[in-house]
């Protein structure tokens, strides 16, 4: 499983084992899930510097899964969401090409850009995702943006008790697709 995306996934500010990607892989382990988990997330990444990473990222890792979390830098940063989609694009189709499925990601940004400038950025997410037929989800700091103690003093950055309820978002999307993919490798297994 490969997770590929900004510093909401890199563990910020804690330790790797602290941050939900970390907490994730725990929680595998003690359900005896067989996956390793490549956490390919930089701080500060945006959708282009993803995008020319990410082949070489394919390549390397050859997952079965990619956690595609990324857009965060675009919004804050005030970049265009049209070259967002794009870039979000060709990484979904360079993952399709590898054969892995994608559990997308999206994000929310402050108003500080105005209301039509966000609406279109978090359009991009809902409209990849319904286009391509993703497993997708919509805001997975939904749970801890605006309760106190759970962003850091940055206004941007969860904190290590945020962690849990990021893995708690992704966690009934993420399952359904671990159970299919082992069913699937278990099925091949048998056959050989």
């Amino acid at each position: 499983m490969l997770v590929f995306g900004d510093s909401l996934s890199s563990a910020y500010g804690m330790s790797d084992a602290e941050g939900w990607v970390g907490l994730l892989e725990e929680r595998l382990g003690n359900r005896n899930h067989p996956w390793r988990i490549a956490n390919a997330s930089i701080s500060g990444e945006t959708t282009a510097g993803g995008r020319e990473r990410l082949p070489e990222v394919l390549e390397r890792e050859s997952p079965d899964l990619v956690i595609l979390a990324l857009g965060g830098n675009d919004g804050l940063r005030g970049l265009s969401p049209r070259a967002m989609r794009e870039n979000l694009e060709a990484m979904l189709e360079a993952i399709d090409a590898t054969g892995a499925q994608t559990l997308l990601l999206g994000i929310r940004i402050p108003p500080n850009y105005g209301p039509q400038y966000s609406q279109r950025f978090e359009a991009v997410f809902a409209d990849l995702a319904r286009e391509r037929g993703l497993v997708f989800e919509p805001f997975f700091l939904h749970e801890v943006a605006f309760r106190d103690g759970m962003i850091m003093d940055d206004g941007i950055h969860p904190t290590p008790e945020a962690q849990p309820y990021m893995l708690d978002a992704v966690w009934p999307h993420l399952e359904p697709m671990i159970r299919g993919i082992e069913a699937c490798l278990d099925d091949a297994a048998s056959v050989s």
